[in-house]
C-alpha cells in the first residue's frame, strides 16, 4: 500500500470512508486540518471519515535527539512529508488554474464572437436606414410619395435631355453679355453696403436673379428674405425644428433644408411641400438647370431628387459615402456631389450611375460648375487651396492658394470670374480665354462663409458668420 499523497508507503495507514484512497494518517490529518476536504475527490472529509488499517508494525525507539543520525533523519522525514504534502497542493492549485484559464479564454472568445456579430448586425442596420425608404412619407398636398431608386422616372429624362440639348448648342460659343462685369471694374470693388445681423448660425444664403432679395436662414429653423434695396427682412418663415443648414432659390419660390433631414419650399411665406426623405442632415441643395428638378444631399450617404412641379420626390440614390455639398453641370446631365471620404462623385442624372469619381485631399466642403462646362472647382476642408479640374481630362489643370482656409466659391456666368472666400477674405480669379492666362483682379480683407455674385456680375455678396450680408461693387 502507498500513501496518496506522499506516494510512499504508509507507518500508520488509514483509508477514507468516501473514497477508499489510502493515506499516511499524520499526513491527511494535516490536510484535512487545513482544507477539510479529501485531497484526491475533493470531497468534504474529517477525521470520522477516517478508518485505520492493521498491518504489522515495528515498534519505533523513543525519539533521539538531533546529535544523532536518527534524530536527523527523523527531521528530514518530517521536512520531506511537509514538502510533499505542499507539492501536492500545488499541483491541485495549478490544475484548477489550468481549468480557470481555459474556461475564461473559451468566455473571452465567446464574447469576440458576439461582439463581432453585433457589430455586424449594427452596420447592416445602419446601412438599412440609409436604404429606409420614404413610402408612406407624406407630401404637402397629403398624397403618398414613392420613391425609385434606379433613376429619373420618363417625363424628368425627356426634360433633362432637352435642357441638355439647348443649353450645349450654345455654350462654347457664348460671349459674355452685354454690360457684363470687367477685370476693370473688380479692380475697384469695394464694400459699399453691410447689413444688420439677420440670423445667428448662418451657414449660406442665395441671392435671386435680379440681384435684389437674399435667402438667408439661421440655426433655429428661422428663415427670411432680405431686401437688398430696402435693407430688411420682408418676409419670414419657419422650418421647424433644427437649423438650416443650406438655402436656395427656385424661381420664385424659396427652398430650405435642415439639420433633422427635412427639405421645405416656401411661396410668397406660404409652405408649399415638404419631405422627409433623409435619415439625418440635408448638407446642401442643388437646382437643375430646368428650373424644375431640386436635388438635396446628406449625411445619410443619399442624394434625392425632387419634381417640383408635382411637389414629390423623383428618386433617392445611395452612395458609399457621406456627402458634404452638390451641384449641377449648367447643362444639366450631370450631378455632382462632395463627399466626406474626399472624393468628388459625379453622376448621370437620368440613370443614377457613377460617371467618375476624383479624388480630393480631405472632405469636400464646395462645389461649382464652371458655365463653360468643361470646368469644376472645388475645394476641400481645410484647405488653403481651390482646384479646378477639367471634367474631359478627369484632371486639375489649374490650383488657386488664398493663403486661408476656404469656406466657400462660385463661378460667375460667364465663366471668366472665380470668386473664393474664407474668413480672411474674398478672392476673384479670373481665366482669360484669349491669353489662356490667370490673374487675380480683387483681392478683399472682407471674410465670408458664403459668396453669390449679383446682376450681370456688378456686385458680390459676401455673408459671414454673424449673419450680415456685405455688398462689394465700384462706388
Amino acid at each position: 500500500m502507498l500513501c496518496a499523497i506522499s506516494g510512499e508507503a504508509p507507518q500508520i495507514p488509514v483509508a477514507s470512508r468516501k473514497s477508499g484512497n489510502v493515506f499516511e494518517r499524520r499526513l491527511i490529518e494535516a490536510y484535512i486540518a487545513e482544507n477539510g476536504r479529501d485531497p484526491v475527490t475533493d470531497e468534504e472529509l474529517s477525521t470520522d471519515d477516517l478508518v485505520e488499517l492493521k498491518t504489522s508494525r515495528i515498534v519505533r525507539p523513543c525519539p533521539p535527539t538531533l546529535t544523532s543520525i536518527p534524530s536527523l533523519l527523523s527531521v528530514f522525514q518530517n521536512e520531506w512529508d511537509a514538502l510533499a504534502l505542499e507539492t501536492y497542493t500545488l499541483r491541485q492549485q495549478l490544475v484548477q488554474t489550468r481549468q480557470e484559464l481555459s474556461t475564461a479564454l473559451y468566455q473571452h472568445d465567446a464574447a469576440v464572437r458576439v461582439i463581432a456579430r453585433l457589430s455586424q448586425e449594427r452596420d447592416e442596420a445602419r446601412e438599412a436606414l440609409s436604404r429606409v425608404s420614404v413610402l408612406g412619407t407624406q407630401t404637402s398636398n397629403g398624397e403618398v410619395m414613392h420613391v425609385d431608386s434606379t433613376g429619373l422616372p420618363s417625363d424628368l429624362i425627356a426634360k433633362v435631355e432637352a435642357t441638355q440639348e439647348k443649353l450645349s448648342k450654345t455654350r462654347r460659343k457664348r460671349t459674355p453679355p452685354d454690360d457684363w462685369v470687367t477685370s476693370d471694374s473688380l479692380n475697384s470693388f469695394v464694400p459699399v453696403d453691410q447689413s444688420e445681423a439677420l440670423y445667428a448660425g448662418v451657414r449660406s444664403f442665395s441671392v435671386n436673379p435680379r440681384g435684389d432679395l437674399a435667402l438667408v436662414g439661421g440655426r433655429e429653423g428661422q428663415l427670411g428674405v432680405y431686401s437688398m434695396s430696402e435693407k430688411a427682412i420682408i418676409q419670414k418663415m419657419n422650418a421647424g425644428p433644427g437649423s438650416i443648414t443650406d438655402v436656395l432659390w427656385t424661381g420664385d419660390r424659396a427652398a430650405a433644408s435642415t439639420s433633422t433631414g427635412n427639405v421645405k419650399i416656401w411661396e410668397n411665406e406660404t409652405e408649399v411641400a415638404s419631405f422627409a426623405g433623409h435619415a439625418g442632415e440635408v448638407t446642401a441643395l442643388a437646382i437643375h438647370p430646368s428650373g424644375d428638378i431640386l436635388a438635396s444631399v446628406g449625411i445619410d450617404n443619399t442624394y434625392i431628387f425632387y419634381d417640383l412641379l408635382s411637389n414629390t420626390i423623383a428618386t433617392r440614390v445611395l452612395t458609399n459615402a457621406a456627402l458634404t455639398t452638390a451641384g449641377f453641370h449648367p447643362d444639366g446631365h450631370l450631378f455632382a456631389a462632395g463627399g466626406m471620404d474626399s472624393q468628388i462623385k459625379v453622376y448621370d442624372v437620368k440613370s443614377a450611375t457613377n460617371a467618375a469619381n476624383f479624388e480630393s485631399t480631405g472632405p469636400i466642403t464646395a462645389i461649382s460648375f464652371s458655365e463653360n462646362g468643361t470646368w469644376l472647382a472645388t475645394a476641400a476642408k481645410g484647405s488653403t487651396r481651390v482646384s479646378i479640374w477639367d471634367l474631359r481630362k478627369a484632371a486639375i489643370i489649374h490650383t488657386v492658394d488664398i493663403a486661408s482656409s476656404v469656406s466657400t466659391l462660385k463661378w460667375d456666368y460667364s465663366a471668366q470670374f472665380l470668386a473664393i472666400a474664407g474668413q480672411s477674405g474674398l478672392v476673384v480669379q479670373q481665366y482669360s480665354k484669349s491669353t489662356k492666362d490667370w490673374s487675380e483682379p480683387l483681392r478683399n480683407a472682407v471674410p465670408a462663409v458664403a459668396v453669390e455674385w449679383g446682376f450681370k456680375a456688378g456686385a458680390i455678396m459676401c455673408l459671414d458668420t454673424n449673419g450680415s450680408i456685405t455688398t462689394l461693387t465700384t462706388r
